[in-house]
């Protein structure tokens, strides 16, 4: 997408324009969310991977939706996403 924008070709005193969009694709999951079990007060990470680097996620715990913090940690890199759950409790099934 960063290469959308304004392209010119120069031949001396004369010069062609053209404007340059970029369609953004999809990114998709190449990699599920498997089902996963842990110990109470333990620690799970939950794993996905799409396939476009850095595409925008958000993690959800049925329809809430979930920030960074002490409980909840999310980490991105390249194409794979994580959420890591920290003293995990019953309610956290």
């Amino acid at each position: 997408e960063e290469d959308a924008g304004v392209y010119t070709c120069v031949c001396g005193d004369q010069q062609t324009t053209a404007k340059l969009t970029v369609n953004a694709l999809p990114a998709l999951f190449k990699q599920e969310l498997q089902d996963a079990e842990a110990e109470e007060s333990g620690t799970v990470t939950l794993r996905c991977e799409l396939t476009k680097p850095k595409a925008p996620v958000e993690w959800r715990k049925g329809d809430v939706t979930l920030y960074p913090g002490v409980k909840y940690q999310m980490r991105q890199q390249g194409c794979a996403a994580e959420l890591v759950i920290s003293d995990l409790e019953l309610d956290d099934s």
